[in-house]
């Protein structure tokens, strides 16, 4: 049920997924979003229906279904520069293996990769995609 809405939502929305792993709870997904403000309908719409379709199936609702009571349901993030997209994208690659699932992502039917590193971020400089000047606390000097 989640990869059949992903894959529509993705599309509906203009996402181009690079790299996303569904695990049991929760999934991590990399890519290009091309109009931001799609943002907040794709999750609304990609959770709603994949919460729905799924509790019509249990013996009783999950409520919340994408979260912990009092917990946000996603968490959004933008990237700002080369070194900062190949931590995200080996990070969304490795999920089985973090959470000890598999030894091996390759080895995991819900890890899946449709563009490549390299030329996910030959593309992404391209587009001049990277919010370089969004501030990110991480990689902020103390003064």
């Amino acid at each position: 049920m989640f990869w059949n809405r992903f894959e529509h939502y993705t599309a509906k929305y203009a996402y181009t997924p690079w790299v996303t792993s569904l695990l049991d709870n929760h999934y991590h997904t990399l890519g290009h979003l091309k109009i931001g403000e799609n943002l907040g309908p794709l999750m609304q719409r990609l959770h709603g229906s994949v919460a729905k379709l799924v509790n019509d199936i249990l013996p009783e609702r999950w409520l919340p279904f994408w979260s912990e009571a009092g917990h946000q349901d996603y968490f959004d993030g933008c990237i700002r520069d080369e070194k900062q997209c190949r931590l995200a994208y080996r990070y969304t690659l490795t999920q089985a293996e973090r959470h000890g699932i598999v030894r091996d992502w390759r080895k995991y039917p819900h890890t899946r990769v449709s563009i490549d590193l390299e030329r996910g971020l030959k593309r992404a400089l391209e587009l001049r995609a990277f919010l370089t000047k969004v501030p990110y606390k991480r990689y902020q000097r103390p003064r």
